[in-house]
């Protein structure tokens, strides 16, 4: 077993953010800051507190003040005039399509003193109807299942979390890939810990930039949350995603149309482990194995013979990711196959960068876990069906203008720098 090294600077600790329906992801989560002092930074170590140590990352230092503050509610960036331009042209597109649709009122997911119309649902908002085909047939249905029967569509939310490694070694080990709804924050706080996950060939997804529920949020917040999150996946791994996922699963039509503008295909989920509220209200571990039972109940019971389930699990802490090495046995006896999303749709081309292929379905559970070649116009691909600049303007952060400072659409890539080495499987304390 090798582990390689680096030396890094370490910062001083940032705020945490509160997650998932009140789970705290900051706990283990912080990051980058002011440096000042140094340690090896070790990719293979599964020591918690060694691999939370906050260090300095010079790819990400040097263009931080080009993202909005980390764990706030994101705002354009002053200056960000390229950001500005297309901020304004979706606006004209909101105004007209969905001006109608208001901006709810709640907490962390909950909108429990909200008073909305649930049975006419105008909104389609998910959050209190469940509603994922918008009655305006040009605003994409968001997805919830795989086509492919039997099939678990296997991802985390929230991370990059900084003491993931024991889990992305154990994913390593098992030859299995996932799909990984990324925060922009932790991608900032913790760009080594991302830039794994895509270098062990996970499939790269946004999950906003400060978990905010998204129906809350302004137009230009709800922009900014999805925009600047692509940009730091982007400028950290190298990929610029056209997959999302909201926060708490909140979304309704006006969301749906600000991220169709980005060209982003909203994933939601068919079922969910809670595997976040262990530790909450009396909620055990036994809880959470009994909540995993019941998808493998619903898949004995042929609720998956005629297509897959997308379930819900989180990268948040030791507890969530531990249930998943615990379960994963399981998962492999009651589910014929486990893929990740891009593979369980046959999405090909995940990503902008027409470079980056994906395993479809059949080449994944074949054994094959990088992309081959991909024929022109095979349109395997996530994204919406609406247009507009902000999809052009992820073409244009493939390829760096070469300007000294990078605008917010071409950030600089900082991927390529580090190879990650994996170590051997252990068990999340």
């Amino acid at each position: 077993m090798f582990a390689a090294s680096l030396l890094l600077a370490a910062t001083s600790v940032s705020a945490g953010a509160i997650g998932c329906s009140g789970h705290h992801i900051g706990t283990r989560n912080h990051g980058m800051g002011n440096p000042h002092y140094t340690r090896a930074y070790d990719p293979a170590t599964l020591d918690v507190a060694a691999q939370c140590v906050p260090y300095n990352y010079e790819p990400v230092a040097s263009i931080i003040n080009d993202f909005p503050p980390n764990w706030a509610p994101a705002t354009l960036v002053a200056g960000d005039d390229e950001a500005a331009a297309l901020f304004q042209e979706l606006n004209q597109t909101l105004a007209s399509k969905v001006g109608n649709v208001s901006i709810k009122v709640g907490t962390m997911g909950d909108f429990s003193g909200y008073q909305y119309d649930n049975a006419a649902d105008p909104d389609c908002w998910w959050t209190r109807s469940r509603c994922t085909q918008p009655k305006d047939q040009t605003i994409p249905a968001d997805i919830r299942q795989l086509p492919e029967p039997n099939t678990w569509g296997f991802g985390y939310d929230d991370g990059p979390n900084c003491s993931h490694n024991a889990l992305y070694n154990f994913m390593a080990e098992n030859k299995q890939l996932a799909t990984m709804f990324f925060i922009g924050s932790n991608v900032m706080n913790w760009p080594l810990q991302a830039k794994r996950a895509k270098d062990d060939g996970h499939e790269m997804c946004i999950h906003t930039w400060s978990h905010s529920a998204m129906t809350t949020l302004t137009n230009e917040q709800a922009f900014a949350e999805l925009y600047y999150t692509r940009a730091a996946i982007k400028a950290v791994t190298g990929v610029t995603p056209k997959c999302w996922r909201p926060p708490y699963g909140d979304v309704d039509n006006r969301i749906r149309v600000i991220a169709g503008f980005l060209n982003l295909t909203n994933i939601l989920w068919s079922d969910d482990t809670f595997d976040w509220q262990e530790g909450t209200q009396n909620v055990t571990a036994e809880t959470i194995k009994n909540n995993y039972q019941k998808v493998f109940d619903k898949a004995k019971n042929g609720e998956y013979n005629t297509h897959g389930a997308i379930v819900l699990n989180h990268e948040s802490n030791n507890r969530t990711m531990q249930h998943m090495i615990d379960q994963y046995a399981q998962i492999k006896q009651n589910f014929k196959y486990i893929v990740p999303i891009a593979s369980g749709m046959n999405w090909t081309t995940p990503y902008v960068e027409t470079n980056e292929t994906y395993p479809d379905f059949n080449q994944y559970i074949s054994g094959q876990l990088v992309g081959g070649p991909v024929s022109s116009g095979s349109g395997n691909s996530p994204g919406s069906t609406m247009t507009g600049s902000g999809a052009a303007a992820a073409s244009s952060a493939a390829a760096p203008s070469g300007s000294a400072k990078p605008s917010s659409a071409t950030r600089t890539t900082a991927a390529g720098i580090l190879v990650f080495v994996g170590a051997a499987a252990a068990m999340l304390i």
